[in-house]
C-alpha cells in the first residue's frame, strides 16, 4: 500500500510541475465534473505523452460512439477489473456501475460475481465473452462471436466489446505494477 496517499501509487513518479496547461485545464474539467481528479491521471501525469496517449485511448474508448451504452462498458470493466483483481479499477469503476445504472446491488454483484447479478440475455452474453477474453483469449472461437449477435450485437459492438477489455486488462496489470491507489470518494458514492 502506498504510505504517501498524496501519491497515486508506489512509484516515485511525481507529476510534472507544472502541469502545462492544457493539462491543468483538463483536470480543472475533472475537478468540476467529478469532484475530484481521479488517482489514475495524476499517476500519469509524470510523462504528459503518456498521459495523453491514455486519455485519449480511455475517451474514445468509454466515451465515444458506440452500440455498447457507458453502463455496459463500465460493467465489462469492472468484471475483467474482478477477474484481474484490480482494487482501483474495481472501486473506480464499481462506482461509475453505481452511478450510471443507479443501482448500488449491481455495482456490488459486478465486482463480487458477475453470474450473480440480474441481467438481461444481452447483458450476461457480453459479460461472458469478456469474462472468456480476459481469462482464455486464445479460446475464443466463431461460437463465440456467434452468442453475442444472437443477442443483438453488431460485429462493430463486438470489436468494442474486445477493445474495452483489452484496455482494462491492460491498465489493470498497470495498476497492479505500481500499486495505484483509487481516490478514497469513490468508495462511498452512489451507494
Amino acid at each position: 500500500m502506498t504510505k504517501d496517499m498524496k501519491q497515486p501509487t508506489a512509484l516515485d513518479l511525481p507529476m510534472v510541475d507544472p502541469l502545462p496547461e492544457t493539462t491543468q485545464k483538463y483536470f480543472d474539467i475533472c475537478a468540476d465534473k467529478l469532484g475530484l481528479i481521479p488517482n489514475v491521471l495524476q499517476a500519469y501525469a509524470f510523462d504528459i505523452d503518456k498521459l495523453n496517449a491514455f486519455a485519449a485511448l480511455y475517451n474514445d474508448l468509454m466515451l465515444g460512439d458506440s452500440g455498447i451504452t457507458k453502463l455496459e462498458r463500465e460493467m465489462i470493466a469492472v468484471v475483467v477489473s474482478s477477474i484481474n483483481k484490480c482494487f482501483y479499477c474495481l472501486v473506480a469503476h464499481g462506482a461509475a456501475v453505481r452511478e450510471l445504472s443507479g443501482d448500488p446491488v449491481l455495482g456490488e454483484a459486478l465486482v463480487m460475481n458477475y453470474r450473480a447479478a440480474d441481467l438481461d440475455a444481452r447483458q450476461k452474453s457480453m459479460l461472458d465473452f469478456s469474462a472468456k477474453l480476459t481469462q482464455s483469449s486464445d479460446k475464443i472461437e466463431e461460437a463465440d462471436r456467434q452468442i453475442l449477435r444472437d443477442a443483438g450485437f453488431s460485429d462493430r459492438d463486438i470489436w468494442d466489446i474486445g477493445a474495452v477489455v483489452g484496455f482494462f486488462n491492460m491498465t489493470n496489470r498497470v495498476a497492479s505494477a505500481s500499486d495505484m491507489r483509487p481516490n478514497t470518494e469513490y468508495h462511498s458514492t452512489h451507494r
